[in-house]
């Protein structure tokens, strides 16, 4: 089954055989986290990777006496301090579960055993440089925040309905009452 998801999710940028994706699968341990709760502390050393089922979790780093959210992760996306997590060292990236979540956890150890193999290698090469493109910052430069915030929407509404407001305006940079009037304006468009 986690196979199959994983074969789905990223089968738009590759398509591996199902038992690349099982063997992938089979070298994770499911694990769920609550709602709030923090994955990864800052300053510490990530020692995992995730694979979100279920739910959606958020990149944070603590800025001015509080916390600005990097990015918004949904379900179907790989999660983690990524730059911890390939040098091994603590960062001040902090990750949590913004719901409660189901994710496949791979330890960094099964990570450099899949990266062995001459699919897993590709499997997690494939998996970055596609986090890499759908992350591109650009749209922070580009964008406005209700075109960001408009797309946000269109493709992950429903992480969108189960994300607390503060994490939504810290990530898009603005404040409630310009997410209100977003929201509003959206909602007239659609009526």
């Amino acid at each position: 089954m986690s196979g199959q998801k994983l074969k789905k999710s990223f089968g738009r940028y590759f398509d591996a055989p199902i038992e690349a994706w099982e063997y992938f699968a089979n070298l994770c341990e499911e694990v769920n986290f609550k709602k709030n709760e923090i994955i990864k502390q800052s300053w510490e050393t990530e020692k995992y990777g995730y694979f979100l089922l279920e739910g959606s979790g958020g990149v944070f780093i603590w800025k001015c006496s509080h916390y600005v959210c990097l990015d918004l992760m949904p379900e179907n996306n790989f999660f983690c301090d990524y730059m911890s997590l390939i040098t091994q060292q603590p960062s001040p990236i902090e990750t949590r579960a913004l719901e409660a979540t189901v994710s496949l956890r791979i330890s960094k150890a099964n990570i450099d055993e899949l990266k062995k193999t001459p699919m897993g290698n590709v499997l997690f090469l494939i998996g970055a440089e596609y986090s890499f493109v759908e992350k591109q910052q650009i749209d922070l430069l580009l964008k406005t925040a209700e075109q960001r915030y408009a797309e946000m929407l269109a493709k992950n509404p429903r992480m969108i309905q189960n994300t607390a407001q503060k994490h939504i305006t810290s990530y898009l940079g603005i404040t409630t009452q310009s997410l209100s009037r977003i929201r509003r304006k959206i909602a007239q468009t659609r009526s």
